[in-house]
């Protein structure tokens, strides 16, 4: 089973709640991991937290801050989506419909790997 807040971040998810920026905490602060003095000296990381669940994301995916604030606010509608729908919501669908197909894939694979085994153990037999 998959926690619900990790299956957020899915794209053509089309029914999320709406959030309204007076539920919002905003702040910039600095970013961490690779990049030097470029990351180091920039307050451009957001961090977004929704008031009244007291989820909170933080995106530091681009340099520039608006972006990292357009995205901030798309992973935490989806996850405020999430906490409030659970099952229900069509990114909790999505996620499971994309582990369905990635485990039919594994399974064909698994098959056809089996298929060409017993091809190759039958051609040796044929040439005995």
């Amino acid at each position: 089973s998959v926690p619900l807040l990790q299956a957020a971040r899915k794209r053509n998810s089309l029914n999320l709640l709406e959030l309204s920026e007076a539920e919002l905490e905003e702040q910039f602060v600095r970013g961490d991991g690779p990049g030097g003095q470029a990351t180091n000296k920039t307050n451009n990381c957001v961090v977004l937290k929704h008031v009244p669940s007291g989820i909170v994301v933080k995106c530091h995916q681009t340099r520039s801050v608006e972006k990292n604030r357009k995205i901030a606010r798309e992973i935490l509608q989806e996850k405020v989506d999430l906490f409030y729908k659970g099952e229900d919501s069509d990114v909790f669908k999505e996620k499971k419909a994309l582990e369905k197909q990635k485990q039919e894939r594994k399974r064909r694979a698994k098959e056809n790997l089996e298929r060409k085994k017993l091809f190759k153990e039958m051609q040796q037999l044929d040439k005995e």
